[in-house]
């Protein structure tokens, strides 16, 4: 009942914005100005600064709408073309029945989204993320009825299935959600989406016709020169023990000069890899149910174990960065574990540290198992974009991006990744081992950048009805 109340009071407010636009059907759109829009985080939400920074590069003006969580990329906040309208973060309902807590949410979104998006300068597109859809489709949509304006959702995954994931296949708001999502999906007027195998679904389960637009790294995502390796290796070194030289871990004095992997020669300033250095093995998330890091914590007990029998293997120094729900929970798992070759922590980095500390890894470990099996994760994107070599858990559709014992390896259980991990760094760090073989194929690979991709894809769509 609370659900289906939800869906009537949304529909009642949908009803009265379009009378709004048959009141204002004089409302000129914008010419050519974008709303690029995503009811999450702009700084976690890289796709959709990618969109706003390629439509500023063909001059566009773009209106970036989300929340400000997270500080996004300085390439975002430096653009004279892109005008970032955040969201506030609304103190809904927090007692009563959770599903009454959801119904007062959706509601109260609901009204805040049409009155933001009203106010924004009316433009001639408004590109939409979906993922969270609920309820900014149908939000974007009336908006565009009012601004006599066309509707883009990139589809990144359904949200039925992410919302599967905590309250089950057949919860009443999951099949809801279901129904809205392809309901309003089928009301657009252009559809993108990062996977040949969500096209395909799209097509044959929504009757939406979709193109595909894969993720590709940014031009930041990149190899990192030694010296700025040696850079960040000295800042994290400040507030996060692993990355401080082992022989005075834990110490408050250490050598400014040297980092746990890194070392600069004081007379000619030369940095070089430390002799001996552990194995930097890197992993990042949004601590959430599509991503069981108990497999790499087991996955790290038997490798601490193969080291313990004899087995000739390096240190690890194991970083998961990231921000989410879960993470609290997983940090209280590390605590539990009591290792001595293997050092883990699990910091949040800005924006442009990121790429660089992918660039500097050895191993990127990926453990996004896709809701809908029809999704592939952006960081592994960003990893080979570094040339990273990847360990990724095996779902349907991975392999359009990750190529088994070329670029990477795909496992399905803690047992099979230690197996890899203990395969990958048995030569480390020789230049004869699989790992630096993976790196030589990804440094070979020639695929289209991000820009070349959206040139190809996307500015036709913005260009057909202009």
């Amino acid at each position: 009942m609370a659900a289906g109340g939800a869906a009537l009071a949304v529909a009642v407010a949908l009803v009265a914005a379009a009378v709004l636009w048959w009141r204002w059907r004089r409302a000129v759109p914008g010419t050519g100005r974008v709303c690029v829009a995503v009811l999450g985080d702009l700084g976690r939400s890289p796709r959709m600064q990618y969109h706003a920074l390629s439509l500023a590069r063909h001059g566009r003006g773009v209106t970036l709408l989300g929340y400000f969580q997270t500080r996004p990329h300085r390439d975002v906040l430096s653009s004279g073309d892109i005008r970032i309208v955040p969201l506030s973060e609304l103190r809904c309902l927090r007692v009563g029945p959770k599903l009454l807590q959801y119904v007062v949410k959706v509601v109260t979104q609901t009204v805040q989204l049409l009155y933001v998006m009203l106010k924004v300068d009316p433009p001639s597109y408004v590109l939409l993320q979906n993922p969270p859809g609920l309820p900014i489709i149908a939000v974007a949509w009336v908006a565009c009825l009012f601004w006599r304006s066309k509707l883009i959702i990139d589809w990144h995954n359904y949200g039925y299935t992410v919302m599967s994931l905590s309250h089950g296949r057949n919860h009443p708001l999951v099949r809801i959600a279901e129904w809205y999502e392809k309901l309003f999906g089928r009301l657009s007027d252009y559809n993108l989406c990062v996977t040949n195998a969500m096209k395909e679904d799209l097509w044959v389960n929504c009757n939406i016709k979709a193109v595909t637009l894969y993720d590709r790294p940014a031009s930041h995502f990149k190899e990192t020169p030694l010296e700025l390796q040696h850079q960040l290796y000295m800042k994290l070194a400040k507030d996060y023990e692993p990355f401080r030289p082992q022989h005075v871990a834990g110490s408050v004095s250490w050598n400014a000069e040297r980092s746990a992997f890194t070392e600069r020669d004081e007379k000619s300033g030369d940095v070089t890899k430390t002799g001996g250095r552990p194995a930097l093995l890197i992993s990042s998330t949004s601590w959430t149910e599509d991503e069981d890091f108990s497999v790499l914590l087991e996955a790290l007990e038997d490798y601490e174990r193969y080291i313990n029998e004899g087995v000739k293997l390096p240190a690890l120094v194991c970083v998961i960065t990231g921000k989410g729900p879960l993470k609290e929970y997983y940090n209280g798992l590390i605590k539990k574990l009591h290792f001595k070759h293997i050092q883990i922590c699990t910091p949040w980095l800005e924006a442009e540290d990121y790429p660089v500390l992918l660039g500097s890894a050895d191993l990127g470990v990926c453990l996004h198992k896709s809701s809908s099996g029809l999704d592939l994760p952006m960081k592994v994107v960003d990893m080979f974009g570094c040339c990273l070599p990847v360990c990724a858990i095996y779902f349907e559709c991975l392999h359009e991006l990750v190529k088994h014992n070329e670029n990477g390896l795909i496992f399905r259980d803690s047992d099979e990744l230690a197996e890899q991990l203990k395969m990958l760094f048995s030569e480390f760090p020789t230049l004869e081992s699989k790992l630096h073989d993976f790196r030589i194929n990804l440094r070979a690979s020639k695929q289209l950048s991000w820009d070349q991709s959206w040139d190809k894809t996307v500015l036709p769509l913005l260009s057909q009805t202009e």
